[in-house]
């Protein structure tokens, strides 16, 4: 009769499979000193570059978050678009993995950008 194996790394013979080991919280472990690991986003956001725009818009003015990072899957920017818009308070849209914000409000956009990972570059103050 064979033995029951105890882990996966017996199992598999040392071949590179590693077990995870989950510890229950206790207070006083090595690896713990009462911090939490903090949760790592599943993608490095990247840089964004900021521009003001009036063309072609009857005079209103929009900032353009454009050049998102190609391995950001849309969702990502549409959810960043929502932020943007909620944050703002002002309506948008996202066309061709760019964010259209409606009014001239580059301060807040950057602030709430950069709060999401984002490295921010362009227009840095506002238009007087």
């Amino acid at each position: 009769m064979q033995k029951p194996l105890g882990s996966l790394g017996e199992a598999f013979g040392g071949l590179g499979v590693h077990e995870r080991s989950e510890e229950v919280g206790t207070e006083g472990s090595k690896g713990s000193k009462g911090e939490e690991e903090k949760e790592k986003p599943l993608w490095k956001m990247g840089r964004v570059v900021l521009r003001r725009e009036r063309a072609h818009r009857g005079g209103k003015t929009v900032v353009v978050v454009d050049d998102f990072a190609t391995h950001l899957p849309m969702s990502v920017i549409e959810a960043a678009a929502k932020k943007l818009r909620a944050g703002c308070g002002c309506g948008g849209t996202v066309k061709d993995r760019r964010i259209e914000i409606q009014g001239d409000q580059p301060a807040k956009v950057r602030a709430i950008l950069e709060a999401g990972g984002f490295q921010v570059a362009g227009v840095k103050l506002p238009r007087r």
